[in-house]
């Protein structure tokens, strides 16, 4: 018995480098990704999440036609798109009288066709697929290091700018009249969110980046009402995804970044239905004191 659940959980990992990397990679997303994706439910703009992941692209796609699959490019290129789009379409929301979600689906549309067209125009369908999807099993030191900067970065932004993300998420206007903190913790939140799809990117595409960053956040949601419990609660499903989105694509020939996102798709189905805060079970068998 022993000997099987060795093979199955952790023989993968043991005898082949790159699960193990890719492990470490998924790590380090979820640590960085997953607290930016709670204060994107929190702010209700999960949405918002999916446009900036694929404003990116546009920006990677310029970067891998100047230097092909150059992590500096595609990830240099991808921010500076993604921060554009994100500042445009609050532009855009401003200064008409389309609202913000109308204007990001306008610019994440275009930025996707955009950037397929640049992709094709050198690339093969390998590198298309590459840039959609990703290649979590392909991961190598330098990219392993850039996930890991991204997510030291993201939990010491966080830590720094932690109380006014909360007051924004409660009352920004009431942040804006008291603190001359609401225009860094709005921008400041906006970078954190772009940095980590594009640090997503490199392992799961642009399809898929935004998928480790909202499921959980969704999924703890079902389990805690403190923040602090909820962004520890995601933190371990995404991990758990991570790893048993692996073990799948594994022991089952599947495509890793879709098995992951799959598996995390899974808890947070799982945690609609059983979770004890307002999931399904708890409306259909509240607790007996609750209970008409």
């Amino acid at each position: 018995m022993g000997a099987l659940l060795h093979e199955l959980f952790l023989q993968p990992f043991a005898e082949f480098g790159f699960m193990r990397r890719a492990l470490v990679g998924v790590t380090a997303i979820a640590l960085g990704s997953v607290p930016v994706g709670v204060f994107l439910m929190l702010r209700r703009m999960s949405l918002t999440g999916d446009a900036m992941a694929h404003a990116i692209l546009p920006g990677a796609a310029v970067g891998f036609l100047v230097a092909g699959l150059s992590l500096p490019a595609m990830t240099i290129g991808g921010l500076v798109a993604g921060m554009m789009v994100a500042v445009a379409a609050g532009f855009v929301a401003r200064s008409t009288l389309l609202l913000e979600d109308a204007s990001l689906a306008a610019f994440y549309l275009i930025s996707l066709a955009l950037g397929v067209l640049i992709v094709s125009l050198r690339g093969s369908n390998v590198d298309l697929m590459h840039v959609l999807f990703g290649t979590v099993l392909a991961l190598d030191n330098a990219a392993l290091l850039l996930l890991a900067s991204i997510s030291t970065i993201t939990l010491l932004a966080l830590a720094f700018l932690y109380r006014a993300m909360v007051m924004e998420c409660v009352d920004p206007a009431f942040l804006g009249s008291v603190s001359r903190s609401s225009a860094v913790a709005h921008y400041g939140f906006l970078l954190l969110a772009v940095l980590n799809l594009v640090g997503g990117f490199h392992a799961l595409g642009t399809l898929m980046a935004v998928g480790m960053m909202i499921l959980p956040a969704a999924a703890a949601r079902f389990w805690a009402t403190r923040l602090h419990t909820i962004i520890a609660v995601a933190i371990g499903i995404a991990l758990a995804s991570g790893y048993g989105g692996l073990l799948l694509s594994y022991h089952f020939d599947l495509p890793s970044g879709p098995a992951i996102i799959l598996t995390t798709g899974l808890a947070y189905l799982a945690s609609m239905v059983v979770g004890r805060v307002s999931s399904l079970r708890a409306h259909l068998f509240p607790p007996r004191h609750l209970a008409a």
